[in-house]
């Protein structure tokens, strides 16, 4: 009987055991059909997110447009991609923030005119635009050294810029292009010569240069209209803008020469030529964004600079009004004359 029972709680505990068994591989089966499914779910879809993720990314950036404009000081950078159809894109956003005016100033703070405007990669613009540009002049507004002198023009080689002086007082400035490495513009103290309204160049007849004004007449150099393009370009002489060309060509004071025209009576207005230009180094008007101050030639400077040479601008100047009073008085002598003198018998 107790073997009977025996042999009954096997059969009972085989039976058990082996339900058990069964019921737990199905189970590991189900895991391991879940960690497989998960699996390959991962391997199928991770690529196309890494791929997609990829592919995108560079294609953003290419297409995206950089921002137009960096304000971190005075001034600030206005900066253009290399692709043409990005920068027409920033130029237009430019064209439309500024008014033609301002277009103007910048384009003369960077040397350069709206032909050549497409030259520029990064244009440098005030955080406040004055028209005149006497708010950003680099020459000092008063030089003391001048106040005896009634006209006088100096050219900066260093930050391609001119300035106009009226008895020591700064009344413009404005860009320039000078003459490239190859062929500088000369140095030194000269004198406004002769002018014509269109000029020829003898370099090549087909070089047009309006509102000409010689200050070398033995070199044939002078200032004019002409391209700038954002650096010294020039065969020596010295470029302008059109307006700037016109208000010099009426302000300077030409020569007079002596009857015959073969020597010269009096010299015209004075004028410097100065300072040497750091070859493939930064753009120095680039300079303003780290510091406003950058291009600033100082007072001391300039009074080092003209000091020298103020007895004889003072002294060629007075000769001048000297002999333009002369021919005045002549003039006027002249005038006063009958036309048909009579003679009376003796």
């Amino acid at each position: 009987m107790r073997r009977n029972t025996t042999l009954k709680k096997s059969f009972l505990y085989t039976i058990v055991f082996a339900v058990l068994l069964v019921s737990c591989k199905k189970e590991i089966e189900k895991v391991s059909d879940a960690i497989q499914g998960t699996a390959d779910s991962i391997v199928e879809e991770a690529p196309v997110v890494e791929q997609d993720s990829l592919e995108k990314e560079p294609v953003v950036e290419k297409e995206a447009l950089p921002p137009p404009m960096q304000e971190d000081g005075f001034y600030n950078a206005f900066i253009f991609p290399k692709d043409k159809k990005l920068k027409d894109s920033l130029f237009s956003v430019f064209n439309k923030k500024y008014t033609e005016k301002e277009r103007y100033a910048i384009f003369a703070l960077n040397r350069l005119d709206s032909k050549n405007k497409w030259n520029a990669d990064t244009l440098v613009v005030p955080a406040k635009i004055d028209t005149t540009l006497m708010e950003y002049s680099p020459f000092p507004m008063q030089l003391d050294v001048l106040s005896p002198v009634k006209k006088f023009v100096v050219f900066s080689y260093p930050i391609q810029a001119y300035g106009v002086y009226s008895n020591g007082s700064l009344v413009k400035w404005g860009p320039t292009s000078m003459g490239k490495k190859a062929a500088q513009t000369k140095r030194g103290l000269t004198f406004a010569n002769w002018k014509k309204k269109l000029a020829i160049s003898t370099v090549d007849s087909e070089w047009k240069l309006p509102y000409n004004f010689n200050i070398f007449n033995t070199d044939g150099i002078g200032w004019h209209q002409y391209d700038l393009p954002g650096y010294p370009a020039s065969h020596s002489c010295l470029r302008l803008l059109l307006k700037d060309a016109q208000w010099l060509y009426s302000y300077a004071d030409t020569w007079v020469l002596n009857p015959g025209g073969a020597t010269t009576k009096a010299k015209g207005t004075a004028v410097l030529v100065y300072g040497d230009y750091k070859w493939g180094g930064r753009k120095p008007w680039r300079k303003l964004l780290d510091d406003p101050n950058a291009n600033s030639v100082s007072v001391e400077e300039m009074t080092k600079m003209i000091e020298p040479n103020i007895e004889k601008i003072v002294k060629e100047q007075d000769n001048r009004q000297v002999v333009v009073d002369s021919i005045k008085a002549a003039k006027a002598v002249v005038e006063q004359m009958p036309l048909n003198p009579k003679t009376e018998a003796p």
